[in-house]
C-alpha cells in the first residue's frame, strides 16, 4: 500500500490557516484586536520556533468557536476561504496533490490546525481524508475544548495510527509512505515514513533534511 501525507500550513498553503483564521476574526471585530492580535502572533512565533505549548494554544484558538453558533461560524468560514485561503493556494501545490491522488492508494492531509478550519481547505484540494485536531462538540456546537489527542508533533503519529486502524490498516501494511512538510514540529512523523520530503522548510528542518539526504522541494 502506498500512503501519501501532506502537512497543510506553509506546505500546501503559502501561509498558516490557524494564524489567518484568527486575523480574519480580528479584522471583522469578532475578536478584540488589542487582546488577540499580539497573542496570535506570539503563538505563531512559538510554533515556528518549536516551543509551542499546544494545549495553551488550543485554549486560545478554540474558545472563540464556542461563543458563536455553528451557522454563523460557517458563514464566516465561507468568507474566510474566499478572502484568506484561496489566495494562498498556488498551482504547484494543486498539481502535486493531484498527482498523488492518481498514484497512491491513500492520500490524507494531516495537520495540527483544527478540523473546522481545515476541512473545507482539504475539500478545495480534492482530498477526501483529513487528520486534524478535533474541536469538541455538543449538539453540533463547539464547546471550546479539544477532543482526544491534538494532531501535533508525536500526536500526529498517534492520530495517524488510529486513522489507519479505523480502516483496517496496520503500519506494516504500508509498503511506501511519503510525508511532505515544512516544519521542524513534524520531525517525528517525517522520521517515520519511508520517503520524507521537506517543502519550503524552516531552517531547522532544512538542515536536518540536508544532513539526512531528504529531498527538499519548493512549491512557491
Amino acid at each position: 500500500m502506498k500512503l501519501v501525507l501532506f502537512d497543510l500550513d506553509n506546505t500546501l498553503l503559502c501561509g498558516d490557516s490557524d494564524f489567518e483564521w484568527a486575523q480574519f476574526l480580528i479584522e471583522r471585530g469578532v475578536l478584540d484586536r488589542e487582546v488577540y492580535e499580539a497573542r496570535n502572533q506570539e503563538f505563531y512565533d512559538q510554533y515556528k520556533a518549536g516551543t509551542l505549548d499546544i494545549h495553551e494554544f488550543l485554549d486560545f484558538q478554540l474558545k472563540p468557536l464556542s461563543r458563536h453558533l455553528r451557522t454563523q461560524l460557517d458563514v464566516w468560514h465561507k468568507q474566510f476561504m474566499h478572502e484568506r485561503i484561496l489566495p494562498i493556494i498556488n498551482q504547484r501545490a494543486r498539481e502535486l496533490v493531484a498527482r498523488s491522488l492518481g498514484d497512491a492508494d491513500l492520500v490524507a492531509i494531516i495537520t495540527a490546525t483544527n478540523s473546522f478550519v481545515t476541512a473545507p481547505i482539504a475539500r478545495e484540494f480534492g482530498v477526501e481524508h483529513l487528520i486534524a485536531t478535533e474541536p469538541e462538540q455538543n449538539g453540533g456546537e463547539f464547546t471550546g475544548k479539544v477532543e482526544g489527542t491534538p494532531c501535533f508533533r508525536d500526536g500526529k503519529i498517534v492520530r495517524l495510527d488510529a486513522w489507519l486502524k479505523q480502516r483496517g490498516v496496520d503500519w506494516g501494511d504500508v509498503t511506501e509512505s511519503w510525508f511532505y512538510s515544512d516544519s521542524l514540529n513534524d520531525l517525528p512523523l517525517l522520521a517515520r515514513v519511508s520517503k520524507p520530503v521537506a517543502v519550503d522548510p524552516d531552517p531547522t528542518l532544512k538542515a536536518h533534511a540536508e544532513n539526512n539526504g531528504w529531498p527538499v522541494l519548493s512549491l512557491r
